[in-house]
């Protein structure tokens, strides 16, 4: 590994960065994005996120299945219903962060306010 210039710190492992590379790529679609979101708050079945987000209940289902996969979100059984939560707690930090940081930046109101202490800092 290769020391970065940036204070010292070395470089990730390349399967580290892939890793970090695919949660992006599944986050950059506002639908992924905004049902990660709405989890964040509380969990929900596909209906309750398909009212939310406004989605189509097979397109939500969809999104849902791949950040399933990806580890991002798990689902558990209540009843009839499938319900959704935030598997990462950290992803839910990266996402609460970077809308917080553009939504000030574009002059609106943080929809969630982030401090250091909840960054762990």
């Amino acid at each position: 590994m290769s020391t970065g210039s940036g204070g010292g710190l070395q470089d990730p492992p390349a399967e580290v960065l892939a890793e970090a590379a695919a949660a992006f790529g599944l986050l950059a679609t506002p639908a992924r994005l905004h049902i990660v979101w709405a989890l964040a708050q509380g969990e929900s079945d596909v209906t309750g996120l398909a009212e939310r987000v406004g989605g189509t209940l097979p397109s939500v289902s969809q999104h849902l299945t791949k950040l399933k996969l990806a580890g991002l979100v798990r689902s558990r059984r209540e009843g009839r219903r499938q319900v959704y939560l935030v598997d990462d707690p950290d992803v839910v930090t990266v996402v609460r962060l970077m809308v917080g940081q553009l939504a000030a930046r574009a002059g609106h109101p943080s929809p969630a306010p982030v401090r250091l202490r909840e960054l762990g800092a």
